[in-house]
């Protein structure tokens, strides 16, 4: 072996050696139990996976709030990710391609969630954030490839994802079920086990050098409705300070008209009792489904009726081509005037007026961004964003800057997809990341070197443009739009 190879390989020996010297101490000492986790592609931080925060919610326990995980003897190895919750994997569905889809098992015994950081020590108090999947409440897992929160955790930040339950085991509501519970609700067994996930953080995340004072909950489309719901939720006060939510989706019903849908759904399967329904495998209570449940119920509990949010710092946005904007839209003139139509009803026709159908995107562009804007303005403190950047690879002229396809970049997660990604995707992910990380950390996403993003009370009217360009752009493409489209939010809010 020549000598300059021999002197590459003993100063890259040498290099991993300091990083894992500077890495944080092991093993950590939880609640349950000592656990040992495995060094990341960056031999600085440390990934613990699978870490149990509530019992196996199976047999009896089946559609109840978590219960406490069991202690155990000796150090836990935490090398591989826990069991994703009940779901129907889908392998590839573009533009969702193999790095956004749950790959591991599927089983009821899957509330375990994980942990990746590059403190040295217990009790640095570095900034946390619990990363909340998507999929719309009935798919994903904390396993998915993109959740990796290596990237984040090179910027400081302690990093968490963890699962929950899913369709017909995390949303089921029933009369019976209600009348069990001490608490008198039913259904949001998924809200209450990410309430779960963010008492485990308050805990145990001190001793992998987390503060819990300084945690950040986020998501994307269900995760960040979940998200929503969690800001609504008396049980989850003072146990986060601030949250990201991307794309939302879903929202939620009446406790009474989930549980009759319950009702219905348990005469389906031919169930007279919950005995019935808890003793069923999970493969036939799941197939076929003829409702589906995936909805958050108000039920007085989980969620308060009225709802009151919780009053916290938060980042919030949508993507270029979600929401019914497309790279090429194709819907024909007579099939946009009666969306219109149907949507605006009274407003139609001024809508159409500024609107034709020649530029459909104009309208799902500013409705998106005005809707959010709205949303965000009688909070304490916001930033709104509108994401433009293809993600690149199969396709990519067709599906633009799809649903989702910001979260490898404010992630910084490029290394765990197969696409072919450039020098200016990776400084796209470098800059997303960066005010990903300074908000988690200071509930500001503004920092050294990057371009300034102004707050919705610092600049009303505007949102920040992020990818392709990142500058301060008007939420709509006039002033008479914009008021339009708040007129007719207006509406849908009495």
């Amino acid at each position: 072996m020549p000598n300059r190879q021999v002197r590459r390989i003993l100063a890259a020996g040498a290099i991993a050696a300091m990083s894992l010297s500077a890495a944080l101490n092991q093993p950590v000492k939880t609640k349950t139990g000592l656990v040992s986790g495995v060094p990341g592609r960056d031999p600085s931080i440390i990934a613990f996976k699978g870490l149990p925060f509530a019992a196996p919610p199976v047999g009896t326990l089946r559609w109840r709030a978590p219960q406490p995980a069991a202690d155990w003897q000796g150090v836990r190895k935490a090398a591989q990710f826990g069991n994703s919750c009940i779901q129907n994997i889908v392998t590839e569905h573009k533009p969702w391609t193999y790095e956004f889809m749950t790959h591991n098992e599927v089983s009821e015994d899957c509330l375990y969630l994980n942990v990746w950081t590059g403190a040295r020590a217990a009790g640095e108090g570095r900034p946390v954030y619990l990363y909340i999947y998507g999929g719309a409440n009935t798919e994903g897992s904390s396993a998915v490839p993109l959740y990796d929160g290596e990237g984040l955790a090179e910027k400081g930040v302690v990093v968490v994802t963890a699962n929950y339950r899913l369709g017909i085991l995390g949303f089921f509501a029933h009369p019976e079920l209600t009348k069990e519970a001490e608490y008198h609700a039913s259904g949001n067994y998924a809200l209450l086990d990410l309430v779960a996930a963010l008492h485990w953080i308050h805990d145990n995340i001190a001793a992998f050098g987390g503060d819990p004072a300084k945690v950040t909950i986020g998501g994307q489309s269900a995760g960040g409705a979940n998200v929503h719901s969690l800001m609504a939720s008396p049980l989850a006060k003072g146990l986060f300070r601030a949250a990201i939510i991307e794309s939302a989706g879903g929202g939620s019903r009446p406790l009474a008209e989930l549980e009759q849908a319950g009702v219905k759904f348990a005469e389906s399967k031919g169930a007279r009792s919950l005995e019935d329904l808890r003793k069923m495998s999970w493969k036939d209570l799941t197939a076929p489904q003829p409702i589906r449940f995936s909805s958050a119920a108000v039920d007085g509990y989980v969620l308060p009726n009225p709802p009151v949010e919780i009053d916290v710092p938060v980042l919030t946005g949508t993507n270029k081509h979600e929401s019914g904007a497309t790279p090429h839209p194709d819907v024909t003139p007579a099939a946009y005037q009666e969306q219109v139509r149907r949507r605006y009803q009274d407003l139609a026709d001024d809508v159409l007026a500024m609107y034709p159908a020649a530029a459909p995107n104009d309208l799902a562009w500013d409705s998106a961004r005005v809707s959010t804007h709205r949303s965000a303005a009688a909070k304490k403190k916001v930033y709104t964003y509108f994401w433009d950047h293809t993600l690149p690879g199969p396709d990519a002229d067709k599906y633009g800057a799809f649903h989702s396809s910001e979260l490898p970049y404010v992630l910084s997660s490029l290394a765990m997809a197969d696409r072919p990604f450039t020098p200016a995707d990776q400084k796209i992910a470098d800059t997303m990341s960066s005010y990903w990380a300074n908000f988690i950390a200071t509930g500001d996403p503004n920092g050294k070197a990057l371009p300034h993003w102004p707050s919705v009370a610092e600049k009303p009217g505007f949102t920040m443009e992020i990818g392709d360009t990142t500058a301060p752009i008007p939420v709509a493409g006039s002033d008479a739009k914009r008021k339009l489209l708040e007129k007719y939010f207006a509406s849908q809010n009495r």
